[in-house]
């Protein structure tokens, strides 16, 4: 067995089974394990997907919301132990890969259209 081998399977036993399909365009809720002092507790991120990237243990998507009319993006590594959860809330009809030009348009501009023909 060689290292490479090895290190396919460590990574296999990590792989989250129980995550929906997620597509760049759609809103997501990750619920992410925030520490407080002694503390844990899950803070929810709500948001579009805006890019996917990697494969596998690597795989991680960019998500993007508007707080207190700043535009806020985190990266989430979407097999990390810190993510407890990811619902999908609504699938977006998208024509593109990455959905940075979003970051340029402001309010009602940065709406995407609804896709029906996935299930949630």
């Amino acid at each position: 067995m060689n290292a490479q081998e090895i290190i396919r399977s460590i990574e296999a036993e990590q792989l989250k089974s129980d995550l929906p399909t997620i597509h760049v365009g759609d809103t997501i809720k990750v619920g992410v394990i925030i520490q407080e002092g002694g503390k844990e507790r899950t803070q929810p991120y709500e948001g579009v997907v805006i890019a996917k990237r990697n494969g596998g243990i690597n795989e991680t998507i960019t998500v993007r919301r508007v707080f207190q009319g700043v535009g806020v993006e985190r990266v989430f590594l979407i097999h990390s132990p810190r993510i407890e959860s990811i619902k999908v809330l609504r699938r977006g009809k998208v024509r593109r890969a990455k959905l940075y030009y979003l970051r340029d348009r402001v309010g009602k501009a940065t709406r995407l259209k609804q896709r029906f023909d996935r299930a949630l």
